[in-house]
């Protein structure tokens, strides 16, 4: 649209001023003419790549040669020029450099017909000169809504980059949570497994059938407790809800520690998020009871309190030999950030005091 209305008043311009030629009058007036249509042509240089000193500069000389022909042609549209530059002095310039310029392009031109300053003034009424910087009201509103559009454009880009960005936290999240998963379930149960296949491979040469079995048996249930535990994952991925206090005593049922577990305070539905995370850091503390303490007695207690739920897990010194291996060393970390992404609190340290004195506790608690 901006290029036809350019054109038309090019066009317009070349059938209807006069003089114009290569001699004379004729000749200033074609000069005047390219210099007002390269002017106007000008319009549709991008802003980003004219500076706005240039573009005053350029804009001015416009002025000036809009007002020049005006003066010096006979007859024609010579007036179209100054009235389109003035609305692009609006669209270009910041408002009050537009203004002025504006101004300034209405008394020169209305200056040049009031004066009587060229061969056409008897044609044109010198208020029509003073309107020509009229247009830059348009101008002005076009740039404010040319900003607006800008602004909310910016603004639609910087939520969708927000929302990626959110995007991409909630995955490496959820990426996190399943590698916490990941290592319970088959960092523990592999381990525990291995110990007790490692146990038979060295009875094996004692011939005590008796003590083989017994570890062969004791890594036939710990097959069975990871089945249990990819089941609670699966759950979890799938956020169904969990039994708490039932899950953690069929957990402790299977690790062999009956009748170990306390409830306190009102029982009650907790959120899917808690149980499971309670069941994990429940799981990640009697591994490394076994592991670190085989033998030791173990108490659970399970506290229902107005705006939290407690896990406690303690257990006694070893009273066998301790074989512990090499752990990931990620089991403590996994805890806290399972708690730490519920709001809780989980500590852990040696008990002090009490019947499992020189033993090891592990407590948690989350708001819900």
């Amino acid at each position: 649209m901006q290029w036809a209305l350019t054109l038309a008043v090019i066009a317009v311009g070349i059938l209807t001023i006069r003089p114009m030629g290569f001699s004379g009058r004729g000749l200033a007036v074609a000069a005047l003419f390219v210099l007002n249509s390269a002017a106007l042509l000008a319009r549709r240089l991008p802003e980003h790549k004219v500076p706005q000193h240039l573009a005053l500069a350029w804009l001015t000389l416009g002025v000036l040669a809009a007002a020049a022909l005006i003066g010096v042609s006979s007859s024609g549209t010579s007036y179209l020029f100054a009235f389109f530059l003035a609305g692009h002095i609006g669209y270009r310039l910041e408002t009050k450099p537009a203004l002025v310029l504006a101004a300034a392009c209405g008394l020169l031109c209305g200056g040049v017909l009031y004066f009587h300053l060229g061969p056409g003034h008897h044609l044109l009424p010198w208020t029509l000169g003073l309107a020509t910087g009229a247009p830059v009201l348009i101008g002005i509103i076009n740039r404010s809504q040319r900003q607006a559009v800008r602004a909310a454009i910016e603004a639609a880009e910087s939520a969708e980059r927000a929302a990626r960005a959110e995007a991409r936290t909630a995955v490496l999240t959820e990426r996190g949570r399943i590698a916490r998963d990941v290592h319970d379930v088959l960092a523990h149960s592999l381990a525990g497994i291995n110990m007790q296949l490692e146990l038979a491979d060295a009875l094996i040469d004692t011939g005590d059938l008796e003590k083989v079995r017994e570890a062969h048996n004791k890594a036939h249930g710990l097959v069975k407790e990871s089945l249990k535990q990819a089941q609670w994952t699966v759950h979890a991925l799938r956020e169904d809800a969990l039994p708490l206090r039932e899950s953690l005593t069929a957990m402790l049922a299977s690790s062999g520690h009956r009748d170990v577990l306390t409830v306190t305070g009102t029982l009650r539905a907790v959120p899917a998020q808690v149980t499971q995370n309670l069941l994990r850091i429940a799981q990640e503390a009697l591994t490394n009871a076994a592991r670190h303490a085989p033998g030791g007695d173990v108490d659970v207690e399970l506290a229902y309190a107005a705006a939290s739920t407690a896990l406690t897990i303690r257990n006694g010194p070893a009273t066998r030999r301790v074989n512990a291996g090499v752990g990931s060393g990620m089991g403590l970390i996994g805890m806290r950030e399972r708690v730490a992404l519920l709001g809780g609190t989980v500590t852990a340290g040696p008990v002090t005091e009490g019947p499992r004195q020189g033993g090891w506790q592990v407590e948690a608690v989350i708001p819900g």
